[in-house]
């Protein structure tokens, strides 16, 4: 309760002074009721002065409750006791002179000891709206102040109710002390520039300056409904499906909506590419409808009236009496799950929007009849928020799919990311617009390209073998059951399938053709797996061999996976560990300047890089940073090289890898190509660029049959002899560290398809066998320490 001698303008003084006043031309009154009534009050003034003068002391109001009952008796008649909410106060505050039987009973339900507050004034706007009441009442100025407040009180249930305060302010007078300043129209205008600046208000109304005399009566409406609707459209605008108190705030308001204090709200999604109800994705939103499945049919979720009624007529399903329904149609799966959660009557309601189904709001109740077609009708004002929601949700979450789907799967490098806003909002606004226009290609043009990979030396080869090992076991196997199968039962066209099963064995361990992995495949497929199959149920012997036969094959390619697997799990590892060090190593790059960076996962990882004042939006390139960048990029070829030979000896197939980056001379443009959504060279000249990069890897040292690239060393494809000199210092100061051994070759590499008179640099990496070993190995020196 607000002390009378809280820090305030005015220094509160209650009194009934206007009444009285207003009594005493009562006695001029012909009416002699009237009159005999203004006698009796005025008689309390004459006894007790001080109710006229005015009182500061709340134990003396307390002491004179009795005299200021009857002085506003006229104010509280009887007859609307139970039906006015009424009190009389002083401004903005709890201390309650008198009150209507209605607002007793309310504070009563609310429990022991509970006093209303006013939900919506914290201390600071106290003292102003004080000030407002001078300033309207004294000074005369039309500055509406004023602001709907209320009161939350919860009822015998629980529930908060909401009551709106209205304060008649016609039995109170401002009186100005020498203490007070004059308000002049500076001040006011002053004022009116800091509403929430309560030191400037102190400064022109000091506490207590003024007197207020009198009392106020306020009435008091249940707006609990239009706040709830309040609340929820509110809620719905901001609510945070990651806050966990969403849901019970949202019941909430739901309760004293319908002023039912046990029932819960649900809802289920519509999904119409399925034609299924789902579960909402986000904690701790339930279906009842649904129950303990994540999604059904709604043919067979909804009963036949809910899905008309929801569907067809696009009005909600009332369902008084869960019980009674159930015994109409035991066969409806709905009403079994509703008892099966204690809920004896609801509400269906379909949440939909130009005619599509967008999900169904379900509000349930333990108690029967409590939920019925009647009280279903506060449904109406709710309903247009709720579907509002919905569609942003619908919407947010369509967004968050697609956001998704770009960052997992076609993401936007950041260092260009900038350039992709900045066409977006051009796009955005010729839409906005209604101008024709489609999203504009994205150039980044004079960049530097740098090109590195290391690739899995005999891939190809390793693979095949892997094919050929895992042909050979399953054809065995195959091999082994026609064999029994032949003892007891010597059929020819037994012996035809045994002799065309060895002499692909004996065809593939001679070589493996192109097209020998299909043909063995659907030999099995249509003529081995159908006849095992036969022959399980024929004969109990034979079943337990086919099925160690089967045992061997993996569980769902039905074949043999066993070396193939082993292969595939190599290059799994070896490009997650490469591919994890480029990656970390390359946020540190970006540290040093930032630049375009993307990498691809084949039988081993390559990475481009494009650095350039296009890309960094700054007036800050110098050509130092793509030194930087490319003896970077060396280096972390190097460790690269040096983690896999670390990690080799538990891969389940030993591989080699080679290392070869390709530097071009000169700058070049780059496009993102929005059909295939990735960045590629643009123009002529510059695809030149991308032939030597497809290519150069699988080129031979001219006049040889010996490939560029090799196991054990690092290749530096380059065309010019600028290109030599630089790298060759880049090499010399990986040497000085270690990293590379001290002899460089210099080879001429054949002519590819239009590109001619291309060199490479050819230098032995050194090896260390653990990263916090110093000890240094040629790659030869290596290959004795591992084995």
């Amino acid at each position: 309760m607000r002390a009378l001698d809280q820090d305030f303008p005015l220094d509160i003084w209650i009194s009934f002074s206007k009444f009285f006043e207003q009594y005493r031309n009562y006695l001029k009154s012909d009416n002699e009721l009237l009159k005999d009534r203004a006698i009796r009050v005025l008689k309390i003034a004459e006894e007790y002065p001080e109710l006229e003068e005015g009182i500061r002391s709340e134990e003396r109001v307390q002491e004179l409750l009795p005299q200021i009952k009857m002085v506003l008796e006229d104010s509280f008649a009887q007859i609307l006791q139970s039906n006015e909410i009424k009190i009389a106060t002083i401004p903005f505050n709890n201390n309650v002179l008198q009150s209507s039987e209605r607002y007793k009973n309310i504070i009563k339900a609310a429990g022991k000891d509970f006093e209303p507050e006013i939900k919506n004034l914290d201390e600071d706007h106290y003292f102003i709206m004080g000030c407002s009441i001078i300033l309207k009442s004294y000074y005369g100025y039309s500055i509406d102040f004023r602001r709907p407040f209320f009161y939350d009180i919860p009822d015998e249930n629980g529930i908060t109710r909401h009551y709106r305060i209205m304060y008649n302010a016609d039995f109170i007078e401002i009186i100005k002390t020498d203490d007070a300043r004059d308000i002049t129209k500076e001040d006011v205008a002053e004022l009116l520039d800091n509403f929430d600046n309560v030191e400037v208000w102190k400064e022109k109304f000091p506490p207590n300056s003024w007197i207020f005399k009198g009392i106020v009566l306020a009435n008091m409406f249940d707006v609990t409904t239009d706040v709830s609707l309040s609340d929820f459209k509110t809620s719905l605008i901001k609510y945070d499906k990651t806050q966990g108190d969403f849901v019970d705030s949202f019941q909430a308001i739901f309760r004293a909506i319908f002023n039912l204090h046990e029932i819960k709200v649900g809802f289920s999604n519509y999904n119409p590419e399925e034609e299924v109800l789902e579960k909402v994705p986000l904690r701790n939103i339930d279906s009842y409808i649904l129950f303990n499945r994540y999604s059904d049919r709604c043919d067979t979720a909804l009963c036949g009236g809910t899905n008309y009624y929801l569907f067809e007529k696009s009005t909600y399903f009332a369902i008084s009496d869960v019980k009674r329904y159930q015994k109409s149609t035991p066969e409806e799966k709905m009403y079994a799950n509703l008892i099966e959660q204690n809920i004896n009557s609801a509400i269906l309601a379909p949440i939909k929007s130009e005619g599509k189904m967008l999900g169904i709001l379900e509000i349930v109740s333990p108690n029967v009849h409590e939920l019925n077609s009647i009280n279903a009708n506060k449904l109406q004002d709710v309903m247009p928020y709720l579907v509002d929601s919905v569609l942003r949700s619908k919407s947010k979450a369509e967004n968050e799919l697609e956001l998704i789907i770009q960052q997992e799967c076609t993401s936007i490098h950041p260092s260009v990311h900038w350039k992709f806003r900045q066409e977006a909002k051009q796009f955005m606004r010729s839409m906005l617009e209604g101008t024709t226009t489609s999203f504009k290609e994205v150039v980044f043009d004079n960049v530097y390209p740098l090109y590195g990979q290391i690739d899995i030396k005999g891939s190809s080869e390793a693979r095949n073998f892997a094919i050929q090992k895992d042909l050979v076991l399953q054809l065995k196997g195959i091999a082994k059951v026609l064999n029994k199968v032949i003892e007891s039962d010597p059929l020819p066209i037994y012996e035809q399938l045994n002799y065309r099963t060895n002499r692909y064995i004996n065809s593939i361990t001679e070589q493996l053709q192109v097209d020998s992995e299909q043909k063995i495949v659907n030999f099995i497929k249509k003529e081995i797996t159908p006849l095992f199959k036969h022959l399980k149920k024929k004969n109990s012997e034979l079943n337990i061999l086919i099925e160690q036969y089967e045992d061997v094959l993996d569980k769902n390619i039905k074949t043999v996976y066993k070396h193939r697997k082993a292969y595939d799990d190599s290059v799994m590892l070896i490009n997650k560990k490469m591919a994890a060090l480029l990656d970390q190593k390359q946020d540190e790059a970006q540290g040093m300047y930032p630049h375009y960076f993307e990498r691809f996962k084949t039988d081993g990882v390559e990475h481009n890089m494009y650095i350039g004042e296009s890309i960094t939006k700054q007036n800050s390139f110098n050509k130092v940073y793509l030194y930087n960048l490319r003896l970077w990029q060396l280096q972390v070829m190097c460790e690269m090289e040096n983690a896999y030979y670390q990690m080799k000896t538990d891969l389940p197939v030993a591989l080699d890898v080679a290392s070869m980056v390709l530097v071009f001379n000169a700058s070049l443009s780059v496009r993102f190509r929005m059909d295939e959504k990735r960045f590629d060279v643009d123009g002529t000249y510059n695809a030149r660029y991308e032939v030597v990069k497809k290519r150069v890897d699988k080129s031979k040292i001219k006049g040889t049959d010996q490939r560029i690239t090799e196991k054990g060393k690092l290749v530096i494809v380059y065309s010019q002899s600028s290109d030599e000199r630089e790298y060759i210092k880049y090499i010399n100061f990986l040497q000085s560290k270690n990293y590379l051994e001290e002899e460089i070759e210099v080879v001429e590499i054949e002519n590819l398809q239009g590109v001619t008179g291309l060199k490479a640099l050819r230098v032995n990496i050194l090896y260390h066998k653990k990263e916090d070993n110093k000890e240094f190995y040629t790659y030869e020196d290596l290959m004795k320490e591992l084995n």
